[in-house]
């Protein structure tokens, strides 16, 4: 790439900033409060990011009226799209009957029914406010256990906010990380697991397809040798099936066929509302159980809040049902085989384009290019065209999206990748 890149991007910013006065002013507002003029990071974007005013189905629009088809789906918590009406009068008939109550209440139970039913590796669960939270209780749940205390994980691994690893096993790492013992791996290197796991590890923390990592799956060899090594050196396996448990009605261990011990969840089970949960097989869960003479105990002043299980309830109930996560899950296959095919035919042209590729499984996709600044090209591209996605490529289907929706955006794809003036940009 040459300088008229930065020429280009220049320009688009200067578009953006054109069609969204009041985020920009927004934006200098919330600077002053706000470091960075936001709370959440991955959020932010060149020159700033767009203000939301409302969403529905799958659209956003923003305070400058601009309107965008969600294709980023919050993430993987968007799954159910925005303000479904199952949920929202879940949340609503919860509002009636009180929402801070300091006790225990039903709700709570039929949840943890639904999913022990949901997924093989949980017999019994226990409620947290976010699948960070989850991730670090099932940690200490298997420091416990085990009476061990190293942790190991894989490079580009995220397991949220204080649990996140750099492409490069021996660093660095998020600066924010919690000081367990961890040992970081080779993500999908069989040949690894023997030097990574030994009699001093207490778990294995991973996802079955890394999330903000790329969407990038593990092979199904490498999750059978792993949940093999942890048998061997009795080893507590995770799954951070946070963003995974989304690919199939049972979650990434259902499609896989490889059943960890334990199990993290969050984000679209909760329909929106603050959600997450750890559980896995009794022999560890009973830690909790105080008339087993368990030791360990969880707060949490909202763990059992009943606005979210009631959310949860819904969601599980009335909104996943199997043949909806197949049919999203499908029309995620097809995206990415359709992009995947736009963008090998600019490669065959010879076009600067051909150097961005997808990965992902299912709904989950992501978009990766060597020169980062073709890619954010492609994202201010596609808000031109009232498209969505994260600015790093990262899309995660909701179930409001349709084929139509689909067809929209691989013809916007296909308008930048063949566009007359990428040529320009090759170096």
């Amino acid at each position: 790439m040459t300088s008229t890149t930065d020429a280009a991007l220049h320009a688009a910013h200067d578009r953006y900033r054109a069609s969204h006065p009041l985020s920009a002013a927004a934006h200098e507002r919330a600077r002053a409060v706000l470091p960075g003029g936001n709370t959440r990071s991955v959020l932010h974007f060149d020159p700033f990011p767009f203000r939301v005013a409302e969403a529905a189905g799958a659209e956003l629009v923003d305070i400058d009226g601009n309107r965008y088809t969600d294709f980023l789906g919050n993430y993987t918590a968007g799954l159910l799209g925005h303000s479904p009406p199952s949920v929202k009068s879940a949340i609503t008939d919860a509002l009636e009957r009180g929402w801070t109550f300091g006790a225990t209440h039903e709700v709570e139970i039929e949840l943890a029914e639904l999913i022990s039913a949901r997924f093989e590796s949980i017999e019994q669960v226990r409620f947290t406010n976010s699948g960070t939270e989850a991730n670090l209780m099932a940690i200490g749940t298997a420091k416990h256990a085990t009476g061990r205390s190293g942790v190991a994980v894989f490079d580009s691994g995220y397991h949220g906010g204080v649990l996140g690893f750099g492409p490069d096993p021996d660093g660095p790492h998020s600066a924010l990380n919690v000081p367990h013992d961890f040992r970081v791996g080779r993500f999908d290197d069989i040949e690894g697991l023997n030097s990574l796991i030994g009699d001093d590890v207490a778990c294995v923390l991973v996802e079955p397809v890394q999330g903000a990592g790329g969407c990038r799956p593990a092979s199904v060899p490498f999750l059978e040798a792993l949940r093999q090594r942890c048998t061997d050196v009795g080893a507590v396996l995770i799954f951070d099936e946070v963003m995974t448990s989304r690919l199939a009605p049972g979650g990434a261990q259902e499609q896989f066929g490889v059943v960890p011990d334990m199990t993290t969840l969050g984000k679209y089970l909760g329909g929106g509302t603050t959600f997450g949960a750890f559980g896995g097989i009794r022999s560890l869960m009973s830690a909790f159980d105080p008339s087993l003479g368990g030791a360990l105990t969880q707060a949490g002043t909202f763990n059992n809040n009943i606005v979210s299980m009631s959310a949860a309830v819904a969601s599980v109930t009335h909104e996943l049902s199997p043949a909806r996560i197949r049919e999203v899950n499908q029309r995620g296959d097809r995206l990415h085989a359709e992009l995947a095919a736009v963008f090998d035919d600019a490669r065959s042209a010879g076009l600067p384009t051909g150097s961005v590729y997808p990965t992902g499984v299912g709904s989950m996709i992501c978009l990766h290019c060597p020169d980062d600044r073709l890619l954010e090209l492609l994202f201010h591209h596609l808000l031109d065209e009232g498209l969505y996605i994260a600015r790093r490529g990262f899309m995660a289907l909701s179930m409001a999206i349709t084929d139509s929706h689909v067809d929209q955006l691989v013809a916007a794809v296909k308008r930048w990748a063949t566009s007359p003036l990428l040529p320009e940009l090759e170096a």
